[in-house]
């Protein structure tokens, strides 16, 4: 019986010396267990070292491996929005990170509840996760007190966020695309919370992960520029946004500081 048509999303920044077991893992493992159509693009973000060359390397040995390479660093929420415009060409469109920290067959097991929701969270902080190597206590403090903001400023109910394994059916991102204006590492907040209001249904469950070495995220400046992207999601919904507009210059500035990428245009944030 054939199964769902599948778009896998991987953005990679730099991931030369990562990125070739994780895609062929995941080509290898979906290949053969996988009886729908799978795809994975790797959306390349302004990468300077030689991650280009190894996902094509990878891609002579799987076809169902391609890229988009954006040579001007856009984030991993904008490699993401990029990638998202790509729905149409699957029943199903997920993602996870570049550094393998989901195994392949832990995400199939995440596409396989898909009937009970239209999107799928993995979770690293319910009952029956399987951590295999936790992350550092200064990073898993950071991830309470975010997840804290995050709560209660959206109540969503959602306890691990960030974890890089997610997946949704084609109409959910055909709906919530034009809302999607974040481009750094806060992109699952603007995601979820569009869902949210758009009335889809959203299950958290809990997966397997390991934390890998070799993270790009600077934990102070991220922690910063995550924390003014999730307030802005949460203006954008305000009466008092459109108000604010002369701050725009400012928000830049700030952005520009952080040597973060700035959130796209927030126009049709409120459709």
């Amino acid at each position: 019986m054939s199964e769902p048509s599948l778009l896998l999303l991987i953005p990679a920044y730099n991931e030369e010396a990562r990125i070739e077991p994780v895609l062929r893992d995941y080509a290898r493992f979906f290949q053969e267990n996988y009886h729908g159509k799978f795809q994975i693009v790797v959306i390349l973000n302004g990468c300077r070292d030689n991650t280009l060359g190894v996902v094509q390397r990878v891609g002579r040995d799987f076809f169902s491996i391609s890229q988009l390479d954006f040579p001007a660093p856009i984030g991993k929420g904008g490699a993401l929005i990029e990638g998202l415009k790509l729905a149409p060409l699957a029943d199903l469109i997920g993602y996870v990170d570049a550094d393998g920290a989901t195994p392949a067959h832990a995400y199939l097991d995440l596409v396989k509840k898909i009937g009970a929701a239209d999107c799928i969270v993995g979770s690293r902080w319910l009952p029956g996760a399987v951590i295999h190597q936790s992350q550092t206590g200064n990073r898993q403090f950071a991830s309470r007190v975010f997840h804290l903001i995050v709560q209660t400023l959206f109540w969503m109910n959602i306890r691990d966020t960030q974890c890089g394994a997610k997946v949704m059916k084609r109409a959910v991102v055909e709906k919530i695309h034009p809302t999607l204006c974040i481009a750094d590492m806060a992109f699952d907040i603007n995601l979820l919370y569009s869902m949210k209001r758009a009335g889809f249904k959203i299950l958290e469950v809990p997966t397997e992960w390991t934390d890998k070495a070799g993270s790009k995220v600077a934990l102070g400046r991220s922690s910063l520029t995550m924390f003014l992207s999730v307030v802005r999601v949460r203006l954008i919904y305000s009466p008092f946004y459109k108000l604010l507009r002369p701050l725009r210059p400012l928000e830049g500035w700030i952005y520009k500081k952080l040597r973060a990428p700035q959130p796209l245009s927030s126009s049709s944030g409120k459709k």
